[in-house]
């Protein structure tokens, strides 16, 4: 009898560990093939230094088939190899000012760092962030757009404020900005949840992915939005509404791609609470957005429309460089049949998830994250103009899923 016990214990101690193993290999491998084959400076150097951070986490895997520590000890050579040292690397490396060459090997910075801090600039200057393309005596380029709402700019507005010198731009990055509101909103949510134990595969799916590492490095406005949403979903899972609708109004009038996210948490905070409080959220809302638009849109309709919507969806004056090759572009790419046909999936994928939630509507914060987590994973995988990015949406929330429960705390008791 002992002797099963044993077996089965070992069983229970070895299969996670297994999953480890091929995870970090796996992630090993992803940065082994970014640094030896990407176009772009910043990803190679990430390709670098991550695949030291892989690498040890691997190696600290195996050393725990024989001895037991902890299986954070991994995670935290990734979050210093893979996160924090390139970004370093790569702010410092950016001060030698070659970002806005049309040379992607040499780019520290991805684009959208450069457009969100010229955009609080232009904030500064001009009342709005956004240039009118169509007067800028010449024919207007990709990297003339700004495809944000204007609470992204804020971002921006330290380098726009105390940058000048090669040590304030260095602290003013924009990315340091993405980051420190990551953490600041991971802490928040995690405060809001009585700061409860996290499963390690949370961890690994929403930190340890590449896909999260890499945007952390070399771009990092995807994670700021992630922050606002997982404090937006905690203070709706503990039923705070009206703070829960200011925060994601920020987030959606940063970056429209997080709307699926206010149809789900309204629905949250309406079988929670019931129509009035969903009322309220929504009103809460929509007073939050016009406080943050309404000013720049009055400053420059035409330039707002056609940055903030037209752009985006592929429609502007310039056609949007999104083209990742995913299932949406990938039809749309046959033609007008074929775009029409993405259209119409996209459109039947958003009628199957406002179905799912009519008859199966959110209860606790775990439905709200894997929700919105499915609604932007769809919305990423199908529409015609996308970034094999953006799937570092439904990885983080797939993450948080792991972990919310119940009116917002956290489902697991075991930190290994």
């Amino acid at each position: 009898m002992g002797s099963r016990a044993g077996t089965a214990e070992r069983t229970r101690t070895i299969s996670p560990l297994a999953g480890d193993l091929v995870f970090y290999l796996g992630c090993l491998a992803y940065a082994v093939a970014t640094a030896v084959g990407s176009e772009f400076y910043g990803f190679r150097i990430w390709g670098e230094w991550a695949a030291v951070g892989y690498g040890l986490a691997a190696v600290c895997t195996c050393l725990l088939f024989v001895r037991r520590r902890s299986r954070w000890t991994s995670l935290a050579a990734i979050g210093v190899f893979a996160m924090v040292v390139p970004l370093a690397v790569l702010v410092v490396r950016r001060l030698t000012g070659v970002d806005w060459l049309i040379t992607p090997f040499s780019w520290s910075a991805q684009p959208e760092v450069w457009v969100i801090e010229r955009s609080a600039r232009l904030l500064l200057a001009h009342g709005t962030p956004y240039v009118d393309v169509t007067a800028l005596g010449r024919a207007p380029e990709v990297n003339d757009y700004t495809p944000y709402g204007p609470v992204m700019t804020v971002f921006g507005l330290p380098r726009a404020l105390f940058g000048g010198t090669p040590v304030t731009d260095a602290l003013t990055d924009a990315r340091l900005m993405f980051a420190l509101t990551a953490v600041a909103c991971v802490w928040f949510t995690l405060k809001l949840l009585g700061f409860p134990p996290v499963p390690v595969r949370a961890g690994q799916v929403a930190l340890a992915c590449p896909l999260t590492a890499l945007t952390w490095a070399v771009a990092g406005p995807d994670l700021a939005i992630l922050g606002l949403l997982l404090v937006a979903g905690a203070l709706a899972a503990r039923d705070r509404p009206l703070a829960s609708a200011i925060v994601l109004a920020l987030a959606v009038n940063a970056k429209l791609i997080v709307l699926p996210a206010v149809v789900v948490l309204a629905m949250l905070v309406l079988t929670r609470l019931g129509k009035r409080a969903a009322g309220l959220f929504l009103a809460t809302g929509l007073a939050a957005t016009a406080v943050v638009t309404v000013p720049v849109l009055l400053a420059g309709p035409r330039a707002f429309v056609e940055h903030v919507l037209l752009f985006p969806a592929g429609l502007g004056t310039v056609t949007s460089p999104a083209a990742s090759p995913l299932p949406g572009h990938l039809i749309a790419s046959a033609g007008t049949a074929g775009r029409v046909t993405a259209f119409v999936l996209l459109g039947a994928a958003a009628a199957a998830i406002v179905l799912w939630l009519a008859r199966r509507p959110p209860v606790t914060g775990a439905d709200a994250m894997l929700r919105i987590a499915v609604a932007l994973g769809a919305f990423t995988l199908l529409t015609p103009a996308t970034r094999f990015g953006y799937l570092v949406y439904p990885l983080v929330l797939i993450g948080a899923t792991l972990c919310f429960g119940g009116t917002g705390k956290f489902t697991s008791s075991s930190r290994e």
